[in-house]
């Protein structure tokens, strides 16, 4: 299912493909027992292989407990990943947040988006229009 303004991108490999979807679920991100993220405009991106992701805008997110880190990883699929991690009463979670600043063409609909580690956050996700 793709929404407007979504994209799909092919992979590499024949049959992987990206869907990134724009969305009005509810989802809130908790780290320790603190809400860290709120949003209503979470942008879905569904990738073969992989659990789906929600990506949140930055205005979303409590950015003064991140911390930018030196780390980077690519995939073939999205491009150049950076991360954050979160401080919280003293304990740093390390890399816990990643997002593609500059995604490869297709991938443009995730740019400078945030994502949070779902094993290592609480991520709730609430479809307010379901009745």
């Amino acid at each position: 299912m793709v929404g407007a303004g979504a994209g799909l991108v092919a992979g590499m490999t024949s049959g992987h493909t990206v869907t990134i979807t724009p969305s009005d679920l509810h989802v809130e991100v908790h780290v320790a027992g603190v809400k860290i993220a709120e949003s209503d405009r979470p942008v879905l991106l569904d990738e073969t292989g992989l659990p789906r992701r929600y990506y949140l805008h930055p205005d979303d997110v409590r950015m003064d407990l991140l911390t930018p880190t030196s780390f980077h990883t690519t995939c073939p699929f999205k491009g150049e990943a950076s991360y954050w991690s979160l401080t919280l009463d003293g304990t740093t979670h390390d890399g816990i947040v990643w997002s593609y600043p500059e995604p490869i063409p297709g991938a443009e609909g995730i740019a400078g988006l945030l994502c949070f580690y779902p094993e290592r956050a609480d991520v709730t996700v609430v479809d307010r229009t379901a009745a």
